[in-house]
């Protein structure tokens, strides 16, 4: 029965989500007539465009700008239709990360040719720094469950350049000591061929941990096996081959060799013999993957306007059961809207699905890991198989203000302060075995709340919201995101 109404519910999620897009298609389709027919009644000459003028690039090549650009040297254009190519390219320059400000105007040369000056700041792009690591899920569950305790801190350097030949390639190291180690690399070239279209990453890596959380109670509190000693070995190795078709759809494939063994006692009738769904205590499995994203939206870090929806599925180990063995589908579409008033809304819409339903308990994991949660709940884990989360969010922008800085600097010209109140309400659903039901399985989940973001410079968010959750609880969380 649970199954049925779990199976009923992503069917509805599905169908508002093919709903939207059918709209949007419907939208797009009438958008693109109306455009027709006002250029073709427009009797304006067009103008066309004879130069490019960026500055401020002083590491960028020149040609990793143009490539966003929707204009081109040579170019003719409409003078009603500058603006939006404008707008549009600004946003593409500016969702590459590299740049914190991205300002495009036009220069009139004479009657029928224009210039296109682009102006840039550069972001700073190495960062030498140190580098903490929390043990656990989230800053909420380090700060109330486990006392803030500094003892549960991994620490240690992190190198990273964001733009190392200028070309939009990326470098990160990480030498980590503490409570775990953590030791890798991981390299994303520049685009590799004429059309700048493809590129590769690279990526290796080694850890040890002293702490495995090796089951889920029925509360759904994460259950750690705690040791003196490392007693859980990671390591992988893979790469992926990335390609953009068009300006705002992006294809990436993926292999990944993995290695995990543990402590004995981790797969005994103590503990969860499901572990790694075997008798053995340590695995190694191919893991291989393929995404489709399309990202159109004028912030990739804060969204307010567009929208970004991908689609993606991943292959863990070669067989079809046992072990493990699972083939991974999800998805996820999310709707910007700006309204009237400094009014802001957003629809997200996210889902996946684990096949065989049997799955190893470290594939398990569902709601309470990186972005996949529902505000309220952020010291809950939820396993789940299959899983649902819908989130409708409201906000309106109080504060946008530049503060200047009382030294000169060409990357912080000012400081820049947004501040955004915002209510929200998330629901969603994560189905998994009886024999693993908790008691925030196989029901439908909601939350809702008050906040507010404030968005910084190089578009880093403080979010700070007061969440009530269905057991009766509710509460204050932090939550922090930046581009970098």
């Amino acid at each position: 029965m649970r199954l049925k109404y779990l199976l009923l519910f992503i069917m509805l999620v599905f169908s508002f989500f093919v709903t939207v897009a059918q709209q949007h298609i419907k939208i797009d389709s009438i958008y693109s007539n109306i455009t027709t027919t006002t250029e073709s009644a427009d009797t304006t000459p067009k103008l066309i465009v004879e130069e490019i003028i960026i500055t401020g690039n002083k590491r960028t090549k020149d040609y990793i700008i143009l490539r966003e650009m929707q204009l081109k040297v040579g170019d003719s254009i409409r003078p009603s239709r500058i603006r939006h190519k404008l707008t549009e390219s600004r946003n593409l320059i500016y969702n590459t990360d590299l740049f914190s400000i991205v300002e495009l105007t036009t220069i009139f040369k004479s009657g029928s040719t224009i210039a296109i000056q682009v102006h840039l700041v550069e972001k700073w792009y190495i960062y030498p720094t140190p580098e903490f690591r929390l043990a656990d899920r989230n800053f909420n569950d380090w700060w109330k469950t486990n006392n803030a305790n500094l003892d549960r801190v991994t620490y240690g350097i992190k190198f990273s350049h964001y733009n190392l030949s200028g070309r939009d390639d990326e470098l990160n190291i990480y030498l980590l000591n503490g409570y775990s180690r953590n030791f890798s690399i991981s390299y994303y070239s520049p685009y590799t061929n004429k059309n700048l279209t493809e590129r590769f990453s690279l990526r290796a890596g080694f850890s040890q941990n002293r702490e495995i959380g090796y089951k889920t109670s029925y509360y759904n509190k994460a259950l750690a096996y705690k040791n003196k000693f490392l007693d859980k070995t990671s390591f992988f190795i893979g790469g992926a081959y990335k390609f953009r078709s068009g300006f705002y759809k992006t294809h990436s494939i993926s292999i990944q060799y993995n290695y995990t063994k543990v402590n004995d006692t981790i797969i005994s009738a103590t503990y969860n013999p499901n572990y790694f769904n075997s008798d053995q205590s340590n695995v190694s499995y191919l893991d291989l993957g393929y995404n489709f994203k399309y990202v159109k939206t004028d912030n990739i870090n804060y969204p307010l306007r567009g929208k970004i929806y991908e689609i993606g599925f991943s292959k863990k180990g070669l067989g079809l059961s046992g072990g493990i063995n699972m083939l991974s589908l999800g998805g996820s579409y999310k709707k910007y809207y700006k309204l009237p008033r400094r009014f802001y809304s957003s629809i997200q819409l996210l889902s996946n699905i684990k096949l065989p339903f049997r799955q190893a308990y470290i594939n398990q994991g569902a709601m309470g890991y990186g972005n996949f949660y529902l505000s309220g709940l952020e010291y809950y884990i939820i396993d789940g198989v299959a899983n649902a989360i819908a989130k409708l969010n409201t906000s309106k922008k109080i504060i946008d203000y530049k503060i200047p800085l009382p030294f000169k600097s060409k990357a912080f010209p000012y400081l820049p302060i947004c501040i955004f109140t915002k209510a929200f309400i998330h629901t969603g659903y994560a189905y998994n075995l009886p024999e693993f039901d908790t008691r925030l399985n196989n029901r439908l989940l909601v939350t809702y709340g008050l906040g507010i973001d404030v968005l910084t410079l190089y578009d880093f968010n403080f979010n700070l919201e007061y969440s009530f959750n269905q057991l009766g609880e509710k509460g204050l969380f932090l939550h922090f995101r930046g581009s970098l």
